[in-house]
């Protein structure tokens, strides 16, 4: 009897918040034979938001592990179950982690977000929230809608990450996570290519998808993302990532599977039939060269990677093959689309020359579509993410973002190349040159922007700025084991 008691003490919080998730679930099967399905699906949210609170109480950690695998397959039940706004709960599961940190603030060290990153993303938040006085007069709901990818998001990730991520075990736990579940959206897509598209996809076709997502009747995979962009954007990122794994210094199995799996990625990224994503491996290529400090790798990792962008531009070998006659046409400056792009920003630079500060948030692109029909931009397709913030921001707010994520990156550039840890290392230069490739790869596309790259590249800043405190945490290690030893 005693022990029960002392059990129930302990776990009052949790019987209780546990009883009403029970009590909830009953009552969603009463709802469903009442109203049908979108209220049930919503308790069922609401419910797993209170179990997660629970867990995160729990193991606070859990709160990136869950962010990671949500952001990767929210997409998923947005188009086989629909109805119900499934990336909101992306904010959910942010503000019941920020809530767990707030409400046990006495076991974390604040200081730890007192750093220069932390400090960019909030200045960009607010300047972002400063955007809604825009003279332009672009809508409060298209701002609103805008503002949580543009700042929202990693204004609350970054600092959330470097609260709560402590040693070179939550660094692979992360690395796994992420391969396994660009894995799982790769065979996700090889299974669309040739097997077919689940019901949800499908219907993902036939409500207007297949505009842009089936050419000359050849279907651009997507997987479980929002659009092919992403998907062949996040392969080439991820691709890439375990292909800078497999050559570090880990035992033959392992990397013998990372090159397996970085093959698997970019063929994923081929048959996305996304351009665009090549710049993300080229640009990253060339940064994992360089950083590796070693005179052979980079003259012939150079020679390796200029032959085969000149086997891309010059020859026709491969040609035969729509995926790469495709990739192909990405280094075409005669490309029609690509003109189109270039036609679209001479207008933009012409429109937006007496905008220093843009048209504010929400403006161009989707939200501007849904929220700013009376506005000029709202009828240009921004095609990059690049001009996109030049349209809201103006060159003001472009010139800002482009210097925070250059700063960012000369950042985790200085780090990698000081650190001596060889395995350390390689998992630092994996993630940098993968921000470096998304990041410019965004130029063509809006990626960096969206889920998941948008996570993956919040978490590998924080990663790779922790390395220094990593490595010294290994050094210490390597030194207690000889003691003991």
């Amino acid at each position: 009897m005693d022990k029960a008691t002392s059990f129930y003490k302990k776990n009052k919080l949790s019987i209780v918040i546990l009883s009403l998730v029970i009590l909830i679930c009953l009552c969603t099967g009463l709802f469903i034979v009442n109203v049908g399905i979108l209220i049930p699906v919503a308790v069922i949210g609401i419910s797993c938001l209170i179990a997660l609170q629970i867990s995160y109480i729990e193991n606070p950690k859990l709160i990136i592990w869950t962010m990671v695998f949500y952001c990767f397959t929210f997409g998923i039940l947005g188009r086989e179950i629909g109805n119900f706004p499934f990336g909101i709960l992306q904010e959910g599961i942010m503000l019941l982690g920020w809530l767990t940190l707030i409400f046990a603030a006495n076991k974390y060290d604040w200081d730890l977000i007192n750093n220069d990153i932390c400090i960019l993303m909030l200045i960009w938040f607010i300047i972002s929230i400063l955007e809604i006085g825009n003279p332009a007069g672009a809508s409060i709901q298209g701002w609103l809608q805008e503002i949580r990818a543009a700042a929202m998001y990693p204004c609350l990730v970054v600092p959330m990450a470097f609260l709560l991520m402590k040693n070179s075990k939550d660094l692979n736990t992360f690395l796994y996570l992420i391969l396994g579940l660009s894995l799982l959206a790769s065979l996700n897509g090889l299974k669309q290519l040739y097997i077919g598209p689940s019901p949800g996809e499908q219907r993902f076709l036939d409500e207007g998808g297949a505009i842009t997502h089936i050419l000359w009747g050849r279907l651009r995979v997507f997987s479980f993302y929002s659009d092919a962009g992403q998907f062949g954007a996040s392969q080439a990122h991820i691709g890439l990532m375990a292909l800078i794994l497999c050559l570090g210094p880990f035992k033959f199995w392992k990397k013998l599977v990372l090159f397996i799996i970085s093959m698997i990625m970019i063929y994923g990224m081929l048959i996305s039939g996304t351009r665009g994503a090549l710049f993300a491996l080229v640009v990253g290529v060339f940064t994992a060269i360089l950083l590796s400090k070693k005179f052979k790798v980079i003259i012939i990792g150079g020679i390796i990677a200029l032959s085969l962008l000149f086997v891309l531009k010059y020859t026709n070998i491969g040609s035969g093959n729509y995926q790469i006659l495709r990739l192909r046409s990405a280094l075409d400056p005669k490309e029609a689309s690509f003109n189109v792009r270039l036609n679209s920003q001479r207008i933009l630079r012409e429109y937006l020359s007496s905008m220093p500060f843009g048209g504010g948030l929400g403006v161009i692109g989707v939200w501007g579509e849904a929220y700013n029909k009376d506005k000029f931009l709202s009828t240009i397709q921004p095609d990059s993410y690049w001009v996109k913030v030049w349209a809201m921001y103006g060159i003001v707010g472009f010139t800002i973002w482009f210097g925070i994520m250059m700063y960012i990156l000369g950042r985790c550039c200085g780090i990698v190349w000081n650190i001596k840890d060889d395995k350390l290392k390689v998992k630092a230069m994996a993630l940098t040159a993968g921000y470096a490739g998304i990041l410019f790869c965004s130029y063509g596309n809006e990626v960096i922007n969206t889920a998941p790259s948008s996570f993956v590249v919040y978490f590998s800043w924080v990663f790779v700025l922790m390395c220094p405190m990593l490595e010294k945490q290994l050094e210490e290690q390597k030194n207690k084991d000889l003691n003991l030893s």
